[in-house]
Parts: C-alpha cells; structure tokens; sequence
C-alpha cells in the first residue's frame, strides 16, 4: 500500500494550517500550469520571432506533456519513501529553471529542451500530490481540499493564457518568461513554510503501478480521460489563432476572453467538487459531452464576437469539472494505491495533452484552423459516449460505488 501517511510534524497541524498546506499546494499546482501553457498565449510572437510554423511551435505544449507521460511511472518507483514535501519543493525549483531557460534561448531547440525539464516537474508533482490532500484534511473534507488544488490549474490557465497575450505583447514573450520564473520561486517559498513532512506508508512498487492497470474501472477512466484530453487539446492549443485569425478578434479581446475562461474554470472546478462528490462518472461524461457540443458549434459561427466570447467561458466552465473527475476516478479506482492510480492519471492526462496537441498541428498546418476544432469537438463527444457505455458494464465494481 502507497497510500501517504502523516509524520510527527503533521500530526500537530492545525485546522487553519492544514488548510494552508493545502492552498500551498494549489500555488504549486497554479505555477506549474501557468508554466505549462504560457506558450498557448504567446504562440504567434515566439513562432514569429523563431521563424517557425504555428504548428511546429505546438511542440512547446507537446514536449512537456510527452515528458511527464513518460516520467510518471519512473518517478513514482523513484519516489519510494522520501519526504513528499523535499520532492515538491525539488519539483518546484525544477519549474524555476525551467522558465528561466527561454529568455536566454537563440532557438525553438533550446526552449524545447527547458521544456523536458517542465514535463519533469509535472509528472512528479502530480504523481505525489493528489492522494496528500486528504491526509492533510481528513478523508471526509478530502475531494473539497482536492478540488482546491485543481482549482490551482484553473488559475494557471488565467494567468498564463492572458499572460501570454497581455505581457508578450507588452514586454516580450522572452520577460514573460523571466516574471514566470520569479513567480515560481516565491511559491516553492511559501510551500516550504507551510507543507509539513509527509511520508508513504510503504516504498512505491512496480507491481502497484501494474495492479492498477489491471483494474476495470481504472482501464475505463484511463480510456475516457485519454480521449477527452485529446480533443480538449487538440483544439485549445490553437484556440488565439483561431480567436485572432478565424473569429477576427482584436489582441485585447482575445485576453480578457481567456481570462474570463480561466476564471470558468476556477469557478467549474470548485462547483465540480459538490458534483464529483455525487456521482464521478456522470460528471465526468456530462462535462465531456458539453465541451464537444462547444468545440463543435464555435466553427459552425459565423465571426460573432459577443456569441463566441459567451461559448469560450462557458468552454472552460464545464472543462474546469473534466480534470477534477477524472483524477477523484482513477483514485476510487484503486483505493489502496493511490500514488500509483495518480501516477497512472498523470501519465494518460499528459500523453494525450500531447496527443492532442500532435493532432491539432498536424491538422493546422494540413488543413484549417475550422476543421481542427471540429475534429476536436467529435473527439470529446466519442469520450462521453464510451464513458456512458463503459460504466454500464462496470457499474457494479466497488471502484465506483457510492460514487455514481
């Protein structure tokens, strides 16, 4: 059993402090996300400035992602029983040196290579951190607190998306960068104060990764999160030059949109937490089902900004729910490995970010920004489609009970 176990340290946590560790933790989660996507907001200024395609500059979301999808499962052997605590704040000055590599960078190769030590940092943090959260609080306050944390990669995307747009514009994608590197380190700074030293009740082990795997319900979520994440990214990673160029909104527009779509993701997440908390899979499929309807209507529109705008917020109000109930999923599905089920979930979540990502190119720079996001939005429609049908057949597993 991985599960993660209080110290001494942690046992004497206050309600008040607890709480602490858990915001720390969706800093942490809020830091590594901005980083992640910083590129989306400043694609055409990076690909302008490199003289490279749009679509090869896609590499910079595909690489990191591609990075934590392998690294998960290493790093969760490696993991074994060090402090969770030192790991996070390594993972943290990883993200640190990893947005302050660009800046200095002469090609997309270099910034690509910053961006394998970003997907280091990803596939650790989120190994390790989703099954702290109800260590911390409690098992009953555990999906709240976890819902807090994913609330941080909702916040990511309002800082980093806008970010990208306002700062790129305004001082450079390269200083952009650089206030992404400063921002890290006062946050690794704040989790070092506040998280206490947590520890696994057991060393991680190979075989946990492989029980998991085995485990019906866990292929299922595996299945419809792989899929979901691919149309979700498929399309998001193009989402500026298809608001730029397809719906013919101005830079500002495009800013205050993701912003207002990122802020629908906090709040989509926080409400996702009372939905998870009812029934796992029917959030899960419901949210997917939406955000294909969306992606599939926005190229359907004929350029209006006000209707576009409205279909974007909402866009990220329902995703906001898709990573909360996919993560508390794959967790229910293996109760008594639950590192190894996060690992698992790291794994898929970011080799189909990649995936996504890959398609999204592949279909930009071959066929159009419209079909792009219509094949995206068919995507996510099949992934509630098999979710519904897979959970028919195993519904009657106790992975889920309770849950449903």
């Amino acid at each position: 059993m991985s599960s993660t176990v209080p110290t001494a340290a942690t046992a004497q946590q206050t309600p008040l402090r607890a709480w602490l560790a858990v915001t720390s933790l969706a800093l942490v989660a809020f830091v590594i996300v901005t980083s992640e996507f910083i590129p989306v907001g400043l694609l055409p200024n990076i690909t302008d400035s490199l003289h490279v395609s749009l679509g090869l500059g896609g590499l910079m979301v595909l690489v990191p992602a591609l990075t934590a999808a392998l690294a998960a499962p290493l790093l969760y052997l490696g993991a074994r029983s060090h402090s969770r605590r030192r790991l996070i704040a390594a993972l943290g000055l990883l993200v640190v040196i990893a947005n302050l590599i660009p800046p200095f960078a002469t090609n997309l190769t270099e910034i690509l290579l910053a961006r394998v030590l970003l997907g280091i940092a990803i596939a650790g943090f989120w190994t390790v951190v989703p099954p702290l959260a109800p260590q911390l609080v409690g098992e009953r306050l555990g999906t709240r607190a976890t819902a807090i944390i994913i609330a941080g990669v909702s916040a990511g995307t309002v800082v980093g998306l806008p970010a990208g747009q306002f700062l790129g514009n305004a001082v450079g994608w390269r200083t952009t960068f650089a206030v992404a590197a400063a921002v890290s380190a006062l946050v690794v700074a704040a989790q070092i104060v506040f998280l206490p030293d947590l520890r696994p009740a057991a060393a991680t082990r190979a075989r946990d990764l492989g029980r998991v795997l085995r485990t019906k319900a866990a292929q299922l979520g595996i299945a419809v999160t792989a899929i979901a994440f691919i149309g979700q990214f498929a399309a998001s990673t193009y989402l500026t030059p298809f608001l730029e160029d397809f719906s013919h909104l101005t830079t500002g527009t495009v800013s205050l949109v993701f912003l207002l779509y990122g802020v629908g993701g906090i709040l989509g997440t926080l409400i996702g937490g009372s939905l998870v908390a009812r029934s796992v899979i029917g959030s899960l499929t419901g949210a997917a089902a939406l955000v294909g309807i969306i992606v599939l209507a926005l190229p359907l529109l004929d350029p209006a900004p006000v209707a576009v705008g409205i279909l974007i917020v909402a866009w990220g109000l329902i995703w906001g729910v898709i990573p909360l109930a996919a993560q508390i999923y794959l967790l229910k599905a293996a109760p008594r490995t639950q590192e190894a089920a996060a690992s698992v979930a790291v794994a898929t979540m970011q080799l189909s970010i990649a995936a996504g990502s890959a398609l999204g190119g592949l279909l930009v720079d071959s066929t159009t920004l419209r079909a792009t996001f219509l094949v995206a939005g068919a995507v996510l429609i099949v992934s509630a489609a098999i979710a519904t049908i897979g959970h028919a057949a195993t519904s009657s597993r106790p992975a889920d009970q309770g849950t449903c």
